[in-house]
């Protein structure tokens, strides 16, 4: 398949990808970065692009990753930033061990999110972890809001199923 000049996708979908990661962050300076991160990571793969999916599912996936590994390498700025003597100080036993609990608890949920077959999978990660609205997810995948709204419905019935078991 022949793919577009890449200056052309740069400059039509260069608004829909700031929308995108905007709504993810709530930043406008991030999420001019994170477009830009975005449009560079797109360039050098521009030729790997098959065109198995919509060009413009692609580009939100690559926002998607970007916007998930800015969170990764905040995350763990942020706890390397804690004063370990403090934390020592006022961390008895009992937190510890609640603490270890609730990190296998996300563990668990997340284990059961990424086995979740698609488009569940995405339409909860959207609605959840990038909080989107239904009708925003509804114009990613290029279906009705009311479709949005039913699988990610089913994707917390899953999930539920899933945890009861």
């Amino acid at each position: 398949m022949d793919n577009p000049d890449f200056n052309e996708v740069y400059s039509l979908y260069f608004q829909d990808v700031f929308k995108f990661l905007l709504a993810l962050c709530h930043d406008e300076e991030l999420a001019e970065e994170l477009t830009q991160e975005t449009f560079f990571s797109a360039l050098k793969n521009y030729e790997s692009f098959r065109g198995e999916c919509r060009l413009t599912s692609w580009l939100f996936q690559i926002a998607k990753n970007a916007f998930y590994q800015h969170q990764k390498r905040k995350k763990r700025t942020a706890n390397k930033c804690v004063d370990l003597d403090t934390a020592a100080g006022i961390a008895d036993t009992n937190t510890i061990e609640i603490l270890m609990e609730q990190k296998d608890q996300v563990f668990r949920i997340h284990k059961l999110l990424h086995d979740l077959p698609e488009p569940y999978k995405e339409v909860f990660s959207l609605r959840i972890l990038g909080e989107l609205s239904y009708s925003d997810i509804a114009k990613l995948f290029g279906r009705t809001e009311e479709w949005a709204r039913v699988t990610f419905y089913r994707a917390k019935l899953k999930i539920s199923e899933q945890i009861r078991r």
